[in-house]
């Protein structure tokens, strides 16, 4: 594993982490923004712990790039999930911008270790 993916994986690992238990623990910010998104609070709570799945497969990826190929694209479809309900809200793209950029570098992760993922299957 290069020093790139190591960097990457855990700046993935600590961003989806943070994010995942401010969901789950009911974050003033993570609320307010799913309420702004016409969503149900305890879809908040379940994305959380969806998040956290991902961070549990980043983790396994350290011994395992397999796993960390298919967790990145997991936390890739959350942040597309997380894109598409802003621009259904019609917010401006600076809203977007966060999620755009996680779902961008979950892409590239997952994509710097595809090949390792045809070995689970």
């Amino acid at each position: 594993m290069g020093i790139i993916t190591i960097v990457l994986q855990s700046l993935m690992i600590f961003a989806f982490f943070f994010s995942g238990v401010g969901k789950i623990t009911g974050a003033k910010m993570q609320v307010d923004t799913f309420r702004h998104l016409g969503l149900p609070q305890w879809f908040r709570v379940a994305t959380g712990f969806i998040a956290l799945a991902g961070v549990v497969g980043l983790i396994i990826g350290f011994w395992n790039e397999g796993v960390l190929a298919l967790a990145a694209l997991w936390l890739a479809c959350i942040m597309l999930g997380a894109v598409l309900f802003h621009i259904r809200s019609r917010d401006p793209v600076g809203k977007m911008i966060p999620a755009a950029m996680l779902m961008i570098l979950t892409l590239v992760l997952a994509s710097l270790h595809f090949s390792a993922m045809t070995d689970l299957f």
